[in-house]
């Protein structure tokens, strides 16, 4: 009897391990179709420069599919109006007229048409079954795969390294796991050609789907790529005023994760930053202008998704109007439901009927909207349900109220606004039962993949809902042409793409052009431009990003020192100041409430400089505008919304009058008191 189970478990193992591998070299006997992927329901067709590229799918036996580009061969059945080349490129001729494209792979074949009009060209999609390929391939995937459609973890490092390229064991984990998708860190984006290697490493591994591959690449204080353009930010981008230049920076963003192989961005922000105390939002807002976030949130995602890179709105429902930082706590915005549709979800309704890709949850209570209360696991107090667990909030408000049937993904589950107060598998439970699509950075992969099999085997979880979020995941990848690659481009020619695009001179000019624009001169008293002979001493005080403010200075005036000091200077400092300064710059940088109170250290130096000089002294908020509030009586002030080197460069051109200042405040400045200090859209000029 024991022979006989041994026997039957060994041919059992083999067909196993002979299915598995069969199904990884694609046996060409899988096959069971070929189509032309625009002639799916759910792809977008784009015509550029009068040329459509069309790409051939393999689908399989399980209802998988995959994008076939060897052995096949493309006609045009009127090349008096377009001509199709070996790749799929049709050209259009720009007579009027239809011609049908076909594909041949093999025994199949398909085909579309492509109708030019005198109003413009049209695309014929073929319509039956056949193209019905999303729901096809969920019907032939097993529960384990369906789940990891919806789960992004990240590899920033792995057994105390960083990960900068593709490790056996994370293999492992994105097959055994099914992995949907991947989110990178900065840690893993160290060069170009490294960054281009690793992701497609990771789309190499997954054996049936494309990718996602996810990233917080919002410009600004968060930028994760070492080797990218770095842009100056959104609240930046908020003070130029200027959609085509938001369009332009999203662009630009597109581009060099485009060539790099990354194909989402978890970005742009369009929280609402109406409190200037929020200590996680802040300058990664367009600013406190619900019309304004709007406005340069969808110019950002047209300039984004134009180069094919999925966008993500976040934080839903908002973020903005919270003094509670969710990676460290559980935030509260007490709201009621017309004052968040007014402000807070007004940026969000914009996006979502623009058709943005994706929309990220926040890990943030709204108790106008759902006053469900849990026990924390923490230490067994109420509280109430975050927004990325309320099904009230995601399905609710988001999918029934707003009308948005695209992706929600959560924020990042190990954050300790969810961490602190729920187990990993039962934060992940609820966030699906919400109505969640990907679960992003589960604490635990393991034992969150599993808990989920069993919460579906157990009926905590219908597989009706699984599948609801596998099929606008595969939608969004098709949408997006993240599909698997049957013969995948060489790497040495994704290399040397990608190397001729991120950080190319183009985009420097964008940014370079951001920068200037959004530097805001807030307070003027005749000190500026700055007049000074080469003979001048110029002294530039600072301690975070110091060196950044000092080179770009001293780039336009050689006479210039440098005075390290986080608090109060000494007696010998303030004499040398006396005696020798002919003009001060102070760089001040403050990232929390406690950073820019008067009593802090470092506003306490910059008072004592203004007390004590003659010489005119010029400050430049370095991250947040606000920081005036501690300093009123400096001579002249300029907020700059970042410390990426280009906004340092815009500054120092306006300091010198080679950069007239047109940036505008987009958020208000109050006085200590409350009062207004600097109104929103205030801005002064040469």
């Amino acid at each position: 009897m024991s022979f006989i189970l041994f026997t039957i478990g060994t041919l059992l193992l083999s067909s196993f391990s002979m299915a598995k591998t069969t199904v990884h070299a694609e046996d060409s006997s899988q096959i069971k179709d070929v189509i032309i992927s625009q002639n799916i329901p759910e792809m977008t067709v784009n015509a550029e420069e009068n040329q459509i590229q069309l790409n051939g799918l393999h689908i399989y036996q399980d209802g998988h599919f995959k994008e076939v580009t060897e052995n096949v061969k493309w006609h045009s059945k009127n090349k008096n109006v377009a001509t199709v080349d070996e790749d799929g490129v049709v050209t259009l001729t720009g007579q009027n007229g239809r011609s049908f494209i076909t594909v041949e792979a093999g025994t199949f074949h398909d085909e579309i048409a492509v109708h030019q009009k005198p109003s413009g060209l049209e695309i014929v999609k073929q319509k039956g079954d056949r193209y019905n390929v999303i729901d096809q391939a969920i019907a032939g995937m097993t529960l384990k795969e369906k789940i990891g459609q919806m789960l992004m973890p990240d590899f920033r490092n792995y057994n105390g390294k960083n990960v900068t390229e593709m490790l056996p064991e994370i293999e492992q984990l994105i097959q055994e796991y099914h992995l949907g998708g991947i989110i990178l860190f900065r840690e893993n984006v160290v060069t170009t050609e490294q960054t281009a290697r690793l992701v497609a490493a990771y789309q190499d591994a997954a054996e049936k789907y494309g990718l996602l591959m996810t990233i917080d690449q919002e410009g600004g204080i968060v930028t994760r790529l070492q080797s990218g353009t770095d842009m100056p930010g959104n609240m930046a981008l908020g003070a130029t005023r200027s959609p085509e230049i938001a369009e332009n920076v999203g662009r630009v963003i597109g581009e060099e994760l485009e060539a790099l192989g990354i194909n989402m961005n978890l970005a742009p922000v369009l929280d609402v930053n109406n409190n200037p105390d929020n200590p996680v939002i802040g300058v990664r807002s367009f600013g406190e202008s619900p019309e304004l976030v709007a406005e340069m949130g969808l110019a950002y995602t047209r300039g984004l998704q134009s180069t094919g890179v999925a966008a993500t709105a976040k934080h839903f429902p908002g973020h903005g109007d919270t003094a509670v930082d969710s990676h460290l706590g559980l935030p509260e915005v007490p709201h009621d439901k017309e004052r968040l549709l007014e402000v807070e979800l007004y940026p969000f309704q914009q996006a979502m009927d623009s058709g943005i890709d994706a929309i990220m949850t926040a890990h943030v209570t709204f108790p106008k909207i759902d006053d469900t209360k849990v026990i924390s696991k923490k230490d067994g107090t109420e509280i109430s349900l975050p927004a990325t667990l309320s099904h009230k909030v995601l399905t609710g408000l988001m999918r029934e109220e707003m009308g948005y049937d695209g992706v929600i993904i959560t924020d990042a589950l190990n954050m300790l606004a969810i961490q602190d107060h729920f187990g990993p598998v039962d934060a992940v439970i609820r966030a699906v039962n919400a109505g969640t699509d990907i679960v992003l950075m589960p604490v635990g992969l393991e034992e969150v993949a599993d808990g989920l099999l069993n919460a579906v085997e157990t009926g905590e979880i219908t597989e009706e809902r699984i599948e609801e979020s596998v099929k606008r995941i595969l939608t969004l990848k098709i949408e997006r042409g993240i599909i698997k690659e049957e013969t995948p481009a060489p790497i040495e020619e994704i290399v040397a793409n990608a190397e001729q695009v991120v950080g190319s001179q183009e985009h420097k000019k964008v940014e370079k052009e951001a920068a200037e624009r959004s530097i805001t001169l807030v307070k003027n008293e005749d000190a500026l431009p700055l007049q000074v002979n080469a003979g001048d001493n110029i002294v530039v005080i600072g301690n975070t990003y110091r060196d950044s403010l000092y080179d770009a200075i001293r780039a336009h005036h050689s006479k210039t020192e440098l005075i390290s000091a986080s608090g109060p200077l000494s007696a010998a400092q303030l004499k040398y100041l006396q005696e020798e300064a002919d003009a001060v710059i102070i760089g001040s940088h403050t990232s929390n409430v406690n950073g820019r109170s008067p009593n802090s250290s470092q506003m306490q130096m910059i008072n004592q400089v203004i007390e004590n000089l003659d010489a005119p002294v010029i400050a430049v908020g370095i991250r947040n505008p606000y920081d005036i509030m501690a300093f009123p009586e400096i001579d002249a002030y300029l907020a700059q919304y970042g410390f990426r080197d280009a906004s340092f460069k815009a500054t120092a051109a306006t300091i010198f009058g080679d950069n007239n200042p047109t940036g505008l405040l987009p958020i208000t400045i109050p006085s200590q008191a409350g009062e207004t200090l600097y109104e929103f859209g205030h801005g002064l000029s040469y």
